[in-house]
Protein backbone atom coordinates (compact mmCIF):
# COMPACT_ATOMS: atom_id res chain seq x y z
CA UNK A 1 0.00 0.00 0.00
CA UNK A 2 1.44 3.28 -1.09
CA UNK A 3 -1.24 4.89 0.22
CA UNK A 4 -3.94 4.77 2.45
CA UNK A 5 -7.11 2.40 1.46
CA UNK A 6 -9.63 5.30 -0.24
CA UNK A 7 -11.97 4.04 2.32
CA UNK A 8 -10.05 5.28 5.45
CA UNK A 9 -11.39 8.91 4.89
CA UNK A 10 -14.29 9.09 6.65
CA UNK A 11 -15.36 9.73 10.16
CA UNK A 12 -15.55 6.56 11.80
CA UNK A 13 -16.98 5.33 15.31
CA UNK A 14 -15.17 2.66 17.77
CA UNK A 15 -17.39 -0.61 17.29
CA UNK A 16 -15.69 -1.74 20.78
CA UNK A 17 -18.37 -5.09 21.02
CA UNK A 18 -16.15 -6.24 17.41
CA UNK A 19 -12.83 -5.42 19.01
CA UNK A 20 -11.13 -8.97 19.20
CA UNK A 21 -6.83 -9.37 20.68
CA UNK A 22 -5.14 -6.08 19.78
CA UNK A 23 -7.13 -5.00 16.99
CA UNK A 24 -9.78 -2.38 17.59
CA UNK A 25 -12.68 -2.18 15.07
CA UNK A 26 -14.13 1.01 13.57
CA UNK A 27 -17.63 1.71 11.74
CA UNK A 28 -18.72 4.49 9.43
CA UNK A 29 -20.55 6.88 12.01
CA UNK A 30 -23.97 5.87 10.28
CA UNK A 31 -23.19 2.73 11.25
CA UNK A 32 -26.60 0.90 13.45
CA UNK A 33 -24.50 0.44 16.39
CA UNK A 34 -26.16 -1.03 19.30
CA UNK A 35 -27.24 1.56 22.49
CA UNK A 36 -23.80 2.90 24.18
CA UNK A 37 -23.00 5.68 26.74
CA UNK A 38 -20.46 6.96 24.08
CA UNK A 39 -18.24 6.23 21.17
CA UNK A 40 -14.76 7.36 20.84
CA UNK A 41 -13.61 8.29 16.75
CA UNK A 42 -11.65 9.33 13.98
CA UNK A 43 -12.45 11.16 10.83
CA UNK A 44 -9.07 11.43 8.14
CA UNK A 45 -9.07 13.86 5.70
CA UNK A 46 -7.30 13.25 2.33
CA UNK A 47 -4.87 16.37 3.02
CA UNK A 48 -3.24 15.11 6.12
CA UNK A 49 -5.48 16.09 8.95
CA UNK A 50 -7.81 14.23 11.47
CA UNK A 51 -9.68 14.74 13.87
CA UNK A 52 -9.78 12.60 16.82
CA UNK A 53 -12.71 12.29 19.04
CA UNK A 54 -12.18 11.05 22.25
CA UNK A 55 -15.26 11.07 24.99
CA UNK A 56 -16.09 14.35 27.10
CA UNK A 57 -17.66 15.25 29.73
CA UNK A 58 -21.29 13.05 30.00
CA UNK A 59 -19.94 10.93 27.48
CA UNK A 60 -20.45 13.86 24.47
CA UNK A 61 -17.39 13.03 22.06
CA UNK A 62 -14.56 15.73 22.04
CA UNK A 63 -12.70 16.70 19.37
CA UNK A 64 -9.12 17.15 18.71
CA UNK A 65 -7.23 18.35 15.52
CA UNK A 66 -4.17 16.55 14.58
CA UNK A 67 -2.34 14.97 11.76
CA UNK A 68 -1.99 11.98 10.19
CA UNK A 69 0.96 10.34 7.75
CA UNK A 70 1.77 7.74 6.02
CA UNK A 71 4.97 5.66 7.78
CA UNK A 72 5.33 3.03 5.83
CA UNK A 73 3.23 0.01 4.04
CA UNK A 74 -0.38 -0.03 6.05
CA UNK A 75 1.54 2.07 8.86
CA UNK A 76 0.16 5.43 9.39
CA UNK A 77 1.18 8.23 12.58
CA UNK A 78 -1.20 10.85 14.04
CA UNK A 79 0.19 13.75 15.83
CA UNK A 80 -1.54 16.22 17.96
CA UNK A 81 1.18 19.03 18.33
CA UNK A 82 1.10 18.65 21.99
CA UNK A 83 -2.72 18.37 22.59
CA UNK A 84 -2.60 14.65 23.39
CA UNK A 85 -0.15 11.85 22.77
CA UNK A 86 0.89 11.21 19.11
CA UNK A 87 0.67 7.60 17.97
CA UNK A 88 0.79 5.04 15.81
CA UNK A 89 -1.62 2.54 13.72
CA UNK A 90 -1.38 -0.57 11.59
CA UNK A 91 -4.20 -0.60 9.22
CA UNK A 92 -5.01 -4.63 9.09
CA UNK A 93 -8.05 -4.02 7.24
CA UNK A 94 -9.86 -1.02 5.67
CA UNK A 95 -12.82 -0.50 3.34
CA UNK A 96 -15.89 1.81 3.30
CA UNK A 97 -17.81 -0.36 5.63
CA UNK A 98 -14.83 -1.30 8.35
CA UNK A 99 -11.45 0.16 9.43
CA UNK A 100 -9.52 -2.39 11.64
CA UNK A 101 -6.19 -0.89 13.43
CA UNK A 102 -3.65 -2.33 15.43
CA UNK A 103 -2.19 0.05 17.59
CA UNK A 104 1.49 0.08 17.62
CA UNK A 105 2.58 3.31 20.32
Amino acid sequence: MQEPPPGLFRSWLHSYEEDHEDVRVYRPDDFPFPPARGRRGMEFVHDGTLVDRPLGRGDAPGAVPGRWRLVSDRHIALTFGGARPDRELEIVHCDEHVLRVRRLT
